[in-house]
């Protein structure tokens, strides 16, 4: 794996919230998984990358679908949440062909023309060089091979941020733009900048498909047990996350509060329901 803040950060504490807090995650990312396992199709007997697999689900998933024919090579750079997804294997995936490697999928020596399927469930967007990351990748797949992963669309069409960004709004200074471009989770908002990327790195038949749902965010016994959950998970893992972790004293509760109030109007039977809005991104391998 890569030795740089990014694989620190993953290995430490915020690794450790995601372990803690993977159910709740993929609770609210299942619609989003859903569509991008359909829309990549994989077959019996085909050999699948995860990139980006967390504690597993995904590969779990796939694994399935490919069955005990195939096989499925899950990587991540949180040895933490590894170790879930390795935990999980013997009752989630038994007698499947599946395995987990701590490893950047950016730079690392990943077997050539060895994959059908390279498949990412938002593990994608965090690439210091896109460009050369999906290179590597393009070269670790078979001539033929599919390209399917599911990314943010901007940070504006999704709730995640944009609701306690606007709970909070006049509460603490305006966080100064983002640069678009940089790693992280809405990079690759910008359809013509992942199109863009995907070619240079040799990828052809590429394809962005829009993808919109409603995402279950808390959920409890009791309507006020389901906004409460949705706001820990706000303050815990949600992108907004460390905004509000950086506050103090009075203006975190007011903060704190803030959201809380916005999630109250996204509150119904069943739980809190935010908008997610994503896109799902398709391409091919050819090679001559």
């Amino acid at each position: 794996m890569a030795e740089n803040g990014r694989g620190a950060e993953w290995n430490g504490r915020k690794g450790e919230i995601w372990v803690v807090n993977h159910e709740r995650i993929d609770r609210m990312l299942a619609p989003l998984g859903r569509a991008a396992l359909d829309k990549a199709a994989p077959k019996p007997g085909e050999t699948v990358l995860d990139v980006g697999c967390g504690a597993g689900t995904t590969t779990f998933q796939l694994a399935e679908k490919v069955g005990a024919s195939g096989g499925v090579l899950g990587v991540d750079i949180s040895e933490p949440m590894l170790r879930l997804a390795r935990k999980r294997a013997a009752t989630a995936a038994p007698g499947l062909a599946v395995r987990f490697e701590l490893a950047d999928a950016a730079t690392h020596a990943l077997p050539r023309a060895q994959f059908d399927l390279l498949f990412s469930r938002f593990g994608v967007m965090f690439f210091a060089d896109p460009v050369a990351a999906f290179a590597n990748l393009h070269n670790a797949m078979k001539a033929g091979g599919r390209l399917c992963f599911v990314c943010w669309r901007p940070a504006a069409e999704n709730e995640l941020v944009s609701l306690p960004a606007r709970a909070v709004k006049g509460l603490i200074p305006p966080a100064p733009p983002a640069e678009p471009n940089a790693p992280g989770p809405f990079s690759f908002g910008d359809p013509a900048r992942v199109t863009s990327i995907l070619s240079a790195a040799g990828f052809s038949h590429i394809a962005l498909e829009p993808f919109g749902c409603r995402m279950l965010y808390g959920v409890g016994e009791t309507r006020d047990g389901a906004i409460e959950d949705a706001v820990e998970q706000a303050f815990e893992t949600g992108p907004f996350s460390r905004v509000l972790a950086e506050l103090q004293g009075d203006v975190r509760e007011q903060a704190r509060e803030a959201v809380r109030a916005a999630f109250a109007e996204r509150a119904e039977d069943g739980g809190v329901f935010i908008e997610g809005n994503a896109w799902i991104v398709t391409a091919l391998v050819e090679r001559i």
